[in-house]
Formats: structure tokens, C-alpha cells, sequence
């Protein structure tokens, strides 16, 4: 039997199928990610294409967080392993992971490219961050649009000291993803009545403006730049 879910307010009320959800979530997880035979930017279609409606939406919603708390709990096991060997207690804090990785970030692995859930964040994080911003005026129909414009802060704080510290590779399609996490969280704030302040992290790279080389995703050529704190004053201050 179909189990429905009705979320109530006035003219806000919308039916979601949680075993479509689930059978969503199963296919974004088992089509896509790095083994799939396409490019990343043809995955973020696909994905996105394939998350439609409000149960998609609600989806996209449930990757965000997946991915966020999953890189969580990835760094707090990896600061208990520094400590374990060597003895150096490390803080992870979830609202700013900056100061963590400029302490100890040759000590650290990037945890996005291996997380327990199997989303790519060049596939099926990009495609959820997309959909949960193009989609962002009816994110209180499904879900609490709060705690998903700060786990998708997070996974952007990573994705940007993983450039500074983490010795990952900024190609087209890192550089995608943080352009989609930016445009995301300002559609989302956008779509708020009362959006919570920025994080410290993007106030601190808003204050700067450094352009980053952007390699292709196979090669030793540089295809562009982007400019992170440029692109949070653009869209975040708008």
C-alpha cells in the first residue's frame, strides 16, 4: 500500500511517497558516481533530470545531508586516528572546517571522494545541490530549508579548503561543483523569511579575491579560473 505524507499550511500541504523516495535515492546512488561510462557534467543532468517533483526534491534534500554528515564523521574519525598516532588533539568543527584543515591538513584526507554513502560529489551532490536550488520557493513544502542551506555550506567550506590544503585538484568539474554549492545557498536564503547569517568561512573568502587555475578534468591544462569570494559577494549579497 502506498504510505503518503502530508505536510500541513494552509495552501503549503503536498503529498510525498516515501517508497519513492527511497527507490530515488537507491537509483541516484547505484546509476551514477564514479564508475558510471559518462562525464560528470552529463551525470549532473541525468541526476537532476531524474529528482523531479517534490518527492525528487525532498531526494536531493536527503544527498546534501548525507554527504555533509558523512565528511563529518569521516574527519572526526580521521582527528582520533592523529591523536591515536600522535598524540595532537585536533577540532572539527562542522560551522567552520578552515582552521582545522590550516592546522593539519598534509595530516588529512579530503573525505568527499569516498564517503560510505557512494555519492560523488562531482555527480550526485552537484546534481542535488542544483535541484535543491532551481527548486529552493518550495523547500519549506518538503523539508526544513535551515539545516539544508547549512549542510550545503559545508560540503562548499570543504570543497574550497580541499583546494587551499587538501591538495585536491581544481578541474572543471570541482570548479562546477562549487559554483553550484554557491548558487544553491543564495537561491535558498533567497527563497527564506529569515535566512540565518553566512558562516565564518564564506565571510572570510568573501573578503578576498584570489582566482584559482582551473585544469581540465583529464590534463595538465589550465582551462579558466574561478574566484570563489568573487562569486559568494555575486550571488550571496545580492
Amino acid at each position: 500500500m502506498r504510505w503518503l505524507r502530508f505536510l500541513l499550511g494552509g495552501d503549503r500541504r503536498v503529498e510525498l511517497d516515501p517508497a519513492r523516495q527511497e527507490a530515488l535515492l537507491r537509483d541516484a546512488r547505484d546509476r551514477f558516481g564514479a564508475r558510471a561510462r559518462i562525464r560528470f557534467p552529463e551525470q549532473v543532468e541525468a541526476v537532476g533530470r531524474l529528482l523531479d517533483g517534490d518527492d525528487g526534491l525532498s531526494v536531493a534534500a536527503r544527498i546534501v545531508a548525507e554527504v555533509a554528515d558523512e565528511a563529518h564523521a569521516d574527519l572526526q574519525a580521521q582527528a582520533r586516528e592523529v591523536h591515536r598516532n600522535t598524540g595532537r588533539r585536533l577540532l572539527v568543527h562542522r560551522r567552520n572546517y578552515r582552521p582545522l584543515w590550516q592546522e593539519a591538513g598534509r595530516m588529512l584526507r579530503w573525505p568527499l571522494f569516498a564517503l560510505p554513502c557512494g555519492f560523488h560529489p562531482y555527480a550526485q551532490l552537484a546534481a542535488a545541490a542544483s535541484v535543491a536550488g532551481a527548486r529552493a520557493s518550495r523547500l519549506d513544502r518538503v523539508t526544513d530549508p535551515r539545516p539544508l542551506v547549512t549542510h550545503v555550506f559545508e560540503v562548499l567550506d570543504l570543497t574550497t579548503v580541499g583546494w587551499e590544503y587538501g591538495r585536491v585538484r581544481v578541474d572543471t568539474d570541482g570548479a562546477a561543483l562549487a559554483d553550484r554549492l554557491i548558487t544553491s545557498a543564495g537561491q535558498i536564503l533567497a527563497a527564506m523569511d529569515d535566512p540565518p547569517r553566512l558562516p565564518p568561512p564564506v565571510r572570510e573568502l568573501m573578503r578576498r579575491n584570489n582566482t584559482v587555475q582551473v585544469y581540465e578534468p583529464a590534463g595538465p591544462r589550465v582551462v579558466g579560473g574561478i574566484n570563489p569570494g568573487a562569486r559568494m559577494r555575486q550571488i550571496l549579497l545580492a
